[in-house]
């Protein structure tokens, strides 16, 4: 689809705004090497975020043999946002300040069969109330809620298409929390946030190209190609855990056979348990959460159900991270959500063997593969990014309609 001149402007602000985020208190000249734009373009875009109050002037500082440069901030207190993290097992919710520094948190499970659209939102709407309570800010403050929900998401629409771990089929999940959350609403997949998350604060930052591998209840991958998100022409791109590593092998929950996810997610993770022995302490039938907890603390006991289990999951996922580093030629793979922060340094060693026995060795010897550094929730961080864009893009709309409404006491020319 092709770009319009305001959708370059809001894309320009956004990337503006982005490294005035990383980088307070900076100049605008060093926001114009950042981004590649023009002085002149920086200046303007500047100009409108100050008269948005979404960031502020701090002072001066020497340049060599020139006027000292003035130097700008971002505005803590000019708004807030909040991140939601949907997950198969629970509904995390943080709220941010514009530094995107955390200022509250709040978690509900979400226990077996409660799997309804109605019964979700429920849960999300709680924690979104909970959070706002807690930082005590006025609800006009809230500039935005991003809303990240497993699965493949329609971003225009609102509309929850397919999660394969529910069963959800054109699901019209944005219009669902507008019946019960005032604020405005930006819904978006995991794979996604936790890339932005990544390349805005963690282990991908600076990095032009990388990968975020999630592990969790569900499997993916996020693409960070050319320094920028890649969606894909139906923002389906990542769908990394539904690609097949065995012919013929374990039902996914998607419906087909042999997936990635059915093998190194954390219900496949169970499953490799229970093959292994049945019987294990390692099991908490219906619980993954306690699962992993268990597995996580059997490897640092070097218990050798556990030791075997993780040698086994990392078969399939060292192969299919390999493809990943030969397809895509990364810097960095990023291991990331709760299964990998649950399981730690022992599943990147074996991870790192593993890719390198599969992955041919030009691409591999480029490509770091770490833990997500993140110490918050990279799903939530990233959401709150969705949630700050799609503000600056109302912004935008705002100020294109004001321009389009004709002055007073004159005719409109014809169309």
């Amino acid at each position: 689809m092709k770009r319009t001149s305001r959708d370059i402007r809001t894309a320009n602000r956004y990337e503006v705004l982005r490294q005035i985020i990383a980088a307070s208190p900076t100049s605008r000249q060093e926001l114009a090497a950042a981004t590649g734009l023009s002085l002149a373009t920086v200046a303007t875009l500047v100009g409108e975020l100050l008269d948005l109050r979404m960031i502020t002037e701090v002072g001066f500082e020497d340049s060599a043999g020139g006027r000292p440069r003035g130097l700008v901030a971002v505005n803590t207190s000019g708004g807030a946002l909040i991140g939601v993290d949907i997950a198969e097992t629970y509904v995390h919710v943080e709220l941010f300040d514009l530094g995107l520094n955390v200022l509250a948190r709040a978690e509900e499970d979400v226990r077996p069969g409660e799997s309804l659209p109605e019964q979700v939102v429920g849960h999300v709407a709680a924690a979104v109330g909970s959070v706002v309570a807690q930082a005590g800010i006025e609800g006009a403050r809230v500039l935005g809620v991003g809303v990240s929900v497993p699965g493949q998401v329609d971003r225009a629409t609102g509309i929850s298409e397919y999660a394969p771990n529910w069963d959800w089929h054109d699901v019209p999940l944005l219009e669902l929390l507008t019946e019960h959350i005032a604020y405005p609403l930006y819904l978006d997949n995991p794979l996604r946030a936790s890339a932005v998350a990544e390349l805005w604060f963690g282990a991908a930052r600076g990095s032009g190209d990388a990968v975020v591998v999630n592990l969790g209840t569900g499997v993916g991958a996020g693409l960070v190609l050319g320094g920028g998100l890649h969606r894909g022409v139906s923002n389906s791109a990542g769908e990394w855990g539904h690609t097949t590593i065995v012919l013929d092998g374990r039902l996914c929950r998607c419906g087909k056979h042999g997936c990635v996810e059915a093998y190194v997610g954390a219900s496949g993770i169970m499953l490799t348990l229970r093959e292994l022995s049945a019987d294990s302490a390692l099991l908490h039938p219906e619980d993954q959460t306690a699962t992993i907890d268990a597995l996580a603390r059997g490897l640092r006991g070097r218990d050798p159900v556990a030791l075997k289990a993780l040698r086994d999951t990392v078969r399939y996922l060292g192969a299919g991270i390999a493809d990943l580093v030969n397809l895509f030629n990364p810097e960095v793979v990023v291991l990331s959500s709760w299964v990998a922060t649950a399981l730690g340094e022992p599943l990147v060693t074996e991870v790192r063997e593993a890719v390198a026995r599969h992955a041919l060795p030009r691409p591999m010897a480029a490509t770091r593969i770490v833990l997500s550094p993140i110490p918050t929730d990279p799903v939530c961080l990233g959401a709150a990014t969705f949630a700050l864009e799609g503000a600056l893009q109302s912004v935008g709309q705002r100020q294109a309609k004001r321009t389009a409404v004709p002055a007073r006491g004159r005719t409109a020319p014809p169309s």
